[in-house]
């Protein structure tokens, strides 16, 4: 149960993640009155100033204010079961946001606030970071599948084992624009040593995935079996592929810059360790779990 001081406040021993309540849409949302006193605030009007100079930043970031500052009433407490109701606002996360951003950064309760906004959205650009790094592995490891997939079916269309370089190559030629995969490495500037693959960003390699299992289903579905008929598939299949990126507007595949090696990809994955940590002494009345990595 909130904890009313006499002018109808929330006491400020509590947490950011404490005063969090949810509307009938399940939407989290912040009331400004119990904000303050956690911002350090004895005063509405003052704080109030932080809150519009926050409006202002809201317009300026190109966001609508009325989707972080709802005017609202709150009913507080005079005494003797007298109640008034004052000026309120109903504030997104975003909108705690550039409140805090834009307070008295002499107060520390402000510093604090910056500081675990400041982790938190480090927080989540780790978080996202990590998991680009983990759909990009795994795409590399499917397309490796579907790579041994497809020279098994291109030998069951009769491909010979000193013509599987011409059967790829095709594939390769028919998405990137007549480009087999050492002008690819060429155009890019990768080790003529290095798989392409293993460069290739996600979008590159579910278009080259996507390119390979339709290949694979080409030769099944048509009973191809002669390895000069084998090659023109692939190669059919890369035009088309490519013709449905043109179509929807997307980058040719020979533009698409070289990726990060997906070796250093893996070993990051396996040896990084979050390195942001709010310590008690630092999280002053925000949030905080214990022994918690951010």
């Amino acid at each position: 149960m909130e904890k009313n001081d006499d002018n109808g406040l929330i006491s400020s021993k509590l947490s950011f993640e404490d005063l969090k309540k949810l509307n009938q849409h399940g939407i989290e949302y912040w009331s400004a009155r119990n904000l303050q006193p956690c911002l350090g605030y004895s005063q509405w009007r003052r704080f109030e100033n932080a809150v519009e100079k926050a409006i202002e930043s809201c317009k300026q970031s190109g966001n609508d204010p009325s989707h972080h500052f709802a005017g609202a009433g709150k009913q507080i407490s005079l005494g003797k079961g007298a109640t008034q109701t004052v000026e309120d606002y109903h504030l997104s996360r975003f909108a705690c946001y550039l409140i805090a951003q834009n307070g008295d950064p002499r107060k520390p309760e402000i510093a604090h606030a910056q500081k675990y906004f400041a982790i938190q959205t480090r927080r989540q650009e780790l978080t996202d970071a990590a998991i680009a790094d983990l759909e990009r592995l795994e795409l590399r490891k499917q397309a490796s599948q579907d790579f041994k997939a497809l020279s098994g079916a291109a030998r069951d269309a009769g491909v010979q084992n000193k013509m599987f370089g011409i059967f790829h190559d095709a594939g390769y030629k028919g998405l990137y624009g007549g480009l087999g995969s050492d002008a690819i490495k060429a155009r890019k500037g990768i080790d003529p040593k290095e798989q392409l693959m293993d460069r290739m960003d996600r979008t590159e390699l579910a278009a080259n995935q996507f390119r390979m299992t339709q290949t694979r289903e080409k030769l099944k579905r048509e009973g191809i079996k002669n390895q000069r008929d084998a090659i023109v598939a692939h190669e059919t299949v890369g035009k088309e592929v490519r013709a449905a990126i043109s179509k929807i507007g997307g980058t040719p595949p020979e533009n698409i810059p070289p990726a990060e090696h997906i070796k250093k990809v893996e070993k990051r994955l396996k040896t990084n360790k979050p390195r942001l940590l709010l310590d008690d002494k630092d999280s002053g009345l925000l949030p905080h779990n214990p022994g918690t990595s951010l």
